[in-house]
């Protein structure tokens, strides 16, 4: 009975003597899984054997993938350093820190439990992108991607771009490390933008997994209006106003152009001008714009000094010749017709006016004629005095004609050969005498195009 005893007393304390004794001290732990990129939770562990030597396996019962797998051998007072990686089951689906049950099991089957507590996230919510802010003036901006958890990228390939640049970049990114870029900017890329956030886009590649960041751009406000003048020529003056934004928001402009009331006679205005005003003898000439970023609004002013001048020129010709018709006391009158004739040849009637405006005497009116054509000698009205058909020259004499009096004198003349185009005679000269003293009177010259036969032209 007592032996019976004995052998119980001795199976029931076997246990406690062989029972598990860890003491599990928790290290600096990455306990990050990245769904789609196959690197697991890190949990690192100090785990000191206070009990008998023994072989411990590392377990859980969800189905995770553990490491350390199979055994390890921990002696009687040995302290090691363990680190203990966890792979999820490709199924899970959850989100956000998840705790679980793990074991660690003796040979002989007596085991602890411990809880640890693991982070999975999508690889969108572990990295985060931004940026500074920039104006119209800036020449660069600084952009950055934060890795925002405990874990470690080998190698980060990342495309940004933007209204304003583009740009790609390729380096490790450490945890909680946020890497900083500086981006040169073209201003004419972006000169037309107004102020705003704009998107700031980024597609990260890692560990052969891409996902598409966005981030926001601050374009601050900036009012920036130029204005350029010219002003350039003397009897064609030009002035041109113009004005650009070189900002970011919406500017106004106004701008006022002063003419007296003569020089607006002879100005031309691009654009038409909103307001006109006159106050006075000045006229104001007006133009408002709301002008948007990047562009420009430019007035053109011309005022032709020529046409005035041209006027004066014109009355002053007017004038002239207004005194020397009053003073010719003998006008002359010159127009050519086409005539038909039998035989086909090119004949022309010539008819010369001559119109006495005042008594004068000794009128002598010389003609000549072209070198192709010959003159037919029958003459209607006045019979000229000579004929010099060698030097194509006819003479009508007068001894006087009376304030007045008109005589016409006409002759016919023709040419074997066609005449094609502008047919020109030379002008018709008088010279006669008033008040004994000698003066000359010359007609206008006379033209016919031949290939519009019938058709006169006088000058």
């Amino acid at each position: 009975m007592r032996k019976i005893f004995l052998f119980i007393t001795v199976l029931f304390l076997l246990p406690l003597a062989s029972a598990i004794n860890l003491n599990i001290e928790k290290q600096d732990s990455n306990e990050i899984i990245i769904q789609g990129i196959n690197q697991p939770a890190i949990s690192n562990l100090k785990i000191t054997n206070l009990g008998a030597s023994d072989n411990f396996q590392f377990y859980n019962l969800l189905g995770f993938s553990m490491a350390p797998k199979g055994t390890v051998y921990f002696g009687q007072g040995e302290a090691k350093r363990i680190e203990l990686m966890i792979y999820p089951k490709e199924n899970f689906n959850y989100r956000g820190p998840y705790t679980f049950k793990y074991f660690i099991m003796g040979k002989d089957n007596s085991e602890i439990s411990q809880e640890l507590t693991i982070k999975i996230i999508d690889l969108e919510d572990a990295l985060e992108i931004g940026s500074g802010e920039i104006n119209p003036e800036s020449n660069s901006l600084e952009i950055y991607i934060h890795n925002k958890e405990n874990f470690n990228f080998e190698e980060v390939n990342v495309k940004f771009n933007s209204v304003f640049f583009e740009f790609e970049e390729t380096f490790p990114l450490e945890p909680n490390e946020r890497k900083n870029f500086k981006v040169e900017l073209n201003k004419e890329e972006f000169k037309k933008l107004m102020a705003g956030f704009y998107t700031l886009n980024a597609e990260v590649n890692t560990e052969n997994k891409k996902v598409d960041l966005e981030g926001v751009i601050k374009f601050t406000e900036k009012d920036i209006l130029t204005t350029t003048k010219k002003d350039y020529g003397l009897l064609i003056n030009t002035q041109i106003i113009k004005k650009k934004n070189e900002g970011n928001v919406l500017a106004s402009s106004e701008i006022v152009i002063k003419k007296n009331i003569f020089s607006r006679l002879f100005t031309t205005l691009s654009p038409e001008p909103d307001i006109v005003e006159r106050y006075n003898s000045n006229v104001y000439y007006t133009w408002i714009e709301e002008i948007k970023p990047g562009e420009n609004m430019e007035i053109i002013v011309k005022t032709n000094w020529l046409f005035p001048f041209l006027i004066i020129l014109f009355i002053i010709a007017i004038v002239v010749l207004a005194k020397q018709y009053s003073r010719t006391d003998l006008i002359l009158r010159k127009k050519i017709s086409f005539v038909k004739v039998k035989g086909g040849e090119f004949a022309l009637k010539v008819s010369i006016f001559v119109n006495a405006k005042k008594h004068v005497e000794k009128i002598s009116v010389i003609d000549k004629l072209p070198s192709l054509v010959k003159i037919y000698k029958k003459f209607g009205g006045e019979e000229p005095k000579r004929i010099n058909e060698k030097n194509k020259r006819i003479e009508w004499e007068f001894d006087e004609l009376e304030e007045g009096e008109t005589r016409i004198l006409s002759y016919i003349i023709y040419s074997k050969i066609g005449i094609i185009g502008k047919f020109a005679l030379p002008k018709t000269t008088a010279i006669y005498e008033k008040d004994g003293k000698i003066h000359e009177s010359e007609s206008n010259k006379a033209f016919f195009v031949a290939e519009q036969r019938g058709k006169k032209v006088d000058e």
